[in-house]
């Protein structure tokens, strides 16, 4: 851990001279989250946070910052560190500490050894919350650094990935305090896993690559929020999509949206660009690898790196080597080469910015509001995955539509009592 030469805050970040340019971007992204500039009037005013010890592993962008400044405007005390190796944004994490005062352990490239002494720091300062995108933090927190847990009152987690993990832990009966689902709230998943992640990936690729997804076609494992929202970004860009599957009912959703739905390894044999969005592991594996085109491009868009077997690809090429920043080509003894995007981490955060700002907006005002509820609430709570509670759900759906200048109808007195009623009939 270090100190800035500029400030008191703990941290380490790749370089302080970057901070100008951070708080540039970290400015203009707030343009675009006019439900986190309410919710930050809000917690100046009542300061619902005062004091509390905030502990968060999320991924250093611009968008995560305005979070922070949020959350340390309503009065808490903040260190972030990077939930992934890739995803950190240099200039952000410099802006944070020297403008804003927070301290970040984040630093894009980081090594396995940096990234979790980076979990270490932060949550060397004993949190009273935790904030996770994928369960990272909480994990450590349960094995290695178990002396912290009394004093946790809740936590927020992001992902489904996380969720996952979570609830798997509360099941087992291992979870020592309760946590928020924010990755189940509807103006969540529907939004930022759909429209988010459908964009930004597509922009990861495209960045990394500069292919020409017209005409291409892209393989989509997995068809829940996120593959739907990718499948239907390349759909509108020209690509040929196939959906591959393991859930029949997803599956048939893919068909009916209009897309060829096949087994990875009928897709292996046929696809250009293949993306995973499970959260599974080894879904791209050797069986595929012995399959694919010359020149088949592999990215993942789920959060951790394990939906492609790179450690197999390793073993069967005969060579491997950087062509492009993200790109690194194996080289397979019968003359094939493959292309693997950011080391199989998050394609979207690794080559591009996450993303967009606007869609962000709701599910950091769902974090924001996570929070706020964890506090208040949490003697009252059992040690398990919640979902965040419907009235704060429909209020930031509330706040996004009137921030966008539209009207909706509401329910008169009558319709109210015939939907909760059962006589009036035919």
């Amino acid at each position: 851990m270090a100190l800035s030469t500029q400030t008191s805050v703990p941290c380490d970040v790749k370089d302080m001279t970057l901070a100008d340019m951070g708080k540039k971007r970290i400015e203009w992204a707030f343009q675009s989250m006019p439900v986190l500039q309410t919710i930050r009037k809000q917690f100046i005013k009542t300061q619902p946070l005062a004091g509390i010890r905030v502990a968060a592993c999320l991924h250093v962008t611009t968008e995560t910052a305005n979070l922070m400044i949020t959350l340390r405007d309503g009065g808490a005390n903040i260190r972030l560190c990077a939930s992934n190796p890739l995803s950190t944004q240099d200039d952000v994490a410099a802006s944070l500490v020297r403008d804003y005062g927070i301290s970040t352990f984040a630093i894009k490239g980081e090594n396995n050894e940096s990234y979790y002494s980076h979990i270490a720091a932060a949550l060397d300062s004993k949190p009273q919350v935790t904030m996770d995108d994928g369960a990272d933090l909480v994990t450590v927190l349960h094995t290695t650094r178990k002396e912290l847990l009394e004093g946790v009152m809740g936590g927020t987690e992001e992902t489904t990935t996380g969720v996952i993990r979570l609830k798997a832990m509360a099941k087992e009966g291992v979870l020592r305090y309760p946590i928020v689902a924010v990755n189940d709230a509807l103006t969540k998943h529907l939004f930022d896993n759909r429209y988010g992640t459908g964009q930004s990936t597509i922009d990861g690729i495209v960045r990394a690559t500069n292919v020409l997804l017209a005409g291409s076609t892209v393989v989509v494992a997995g068809y829940g929020w996120c593959g739907r929202g990718f499948a239907n970004r390349a759909r509108g860009l020209g690509a040929n999509v196939i959906v591959t599957e393991v859930d029949p009912i997803k599956a048939i959703e893919a068909i009916m949206d209009g897309f060829r739905v096949m087994s990875m390894n009928e897709a292996a044999l046929i696809g250009d660009v293949f993306c995973t969005l499970t959260g599974d592991k080894n879904v791209i594996a050797r069986e595929h690898f012995e399959k694919l085109k010359n020149g088949a491009i592999l990215a993942n868009s789920g959060h951790f790196n394990v939906e492609i077997d790179l450690e197999t690809l390793g073993r069967m090429a005969s060579s491997r080597r950087h062509v492009r920043e993200f790109v690194e080509e194996y080289a397979m003894r019968d003359g094939r080469k493959i292309y693997v995007l950011a080391e199989g981490r998050l394609i979207n955060l690794s080559a591009a910015e996450g993303h967009p700002a606007s869609v962000m907006d709701m599910s950091f005002a769902n974090q924001a509001l996570g929070v706020e509820y964890m506090i208040k609430n949490h003697a009252s709570l059992e040690k398990k995955v919640y979902s965040v509670p419907e009235n704060i759900d429909k209020s930031i759906a509330r706040m996004k539509i009137e921030s966008m200048g539209v009207k909706i109808d509401r329910l008169t007195p009558e319709q109210e009592a015939y939907l909760a009623s059962w006589s009036e009939g035919t």
